[in-house]
């Protein structure tokens, strides 16, 4: 990760995008000076190594490692769909805040995302994701409080890539409530939280195992105007 400099010249919002294990790329970074991470933790089907059981354990540490790396004024923001599997509901929502007990941070922030129209019927993967914001200081102004629901996720480059409009919700809730310059997304995949980062001025660091993902996170690009409805 670069260093972040203190000044407050005004420049155009840097990205760089590092192809390698996320895991391994925050453990030797302990924590993100002047950071917030978005981010939306790998599913089980995308770790195939694992069971279910050693992949909600493995989900619970790495939320951990994320929330531990984000300083104290900062956030963490996690996009988290639940599923089914052999009939039952996995709740990623409870996951994420099993970990936030052990991190010691709070909870600011939880959205729903549509990512299906209401009423649609899904057999594996919700219809909805669950966006969560912690933080150990921040604590929001009431003033600031914004919807609940997002009745759409907006643009995905992929089919589990996290909504364009979501990201804006989750970067522009850390511009309102933090001095962050940079957002760090260390499961980036194809980079929509970074573009979306990088277009409302923040400076943006993904983290892929994907040599694929890596490039299209290092391009990807998003229109404010469009994700706004001008």
């Amino acid at each position: 990760m670069p260093e972040i400099s203190s000044s407050h010249e005004v420049s155009r919002p840097t990205r760089s995008v590092h192809n390698g294990d996320a895991i391994a790329w925050l453990r030797e970074r302990a924590t993100l000076p002047e950071s917030s991470v978005v981010t939306s933790l790998p599913d089980v089907s995308e770790i195939p190594s694992l069971t279910l059981d050693a992949w909600m354990n493995w989900f619970v540490d790495a939320a951990l490692l994320v929330m531990n790396a984000v300083p104290a004024n900062g956030i963490s923001v996690f996009f988290q769909s639940d599923i089914r599997r052999e009939g039952l509901w996995v709740d990623k929502g409870a996951l994420v805040a099993r970990a936030a007990e052990r991190a010691g941070v709070r909870l600011l922030s939880h959205k729903i995302v549509c990512r299906k129209p209401p009423g649609t019927v899904t057999y594996g993967r919700a219809s909805y994701s669950h966006l969560l914001a912690y933080s150990r200081e921040i604590r929001p102004a009431l003033g600031r409080s914004t919807a609940d629901v997002l009745p759409d996720a907006g643009f995905k480059p992929g089919t589990k890539a996290m909504g364009a409009k979501a990201c804006l919700d989750a970067c522009r809730f850390i511009r309102a409530e933090t001095s962050c310059r940079t957002i760090v997304d260390p499961f980036c995949g194809w980079g929509t939280v970074l573009a979306v980062a990088n277009a409302i001025g923040f400076d943006a660091v993904g983290v892929d195992l994907s040599t694929r993902m890596c490039r299209s996170a290092r391009k990807l690009t998003v229109d404010l105007r469009a994700l706004d409805g001008k």
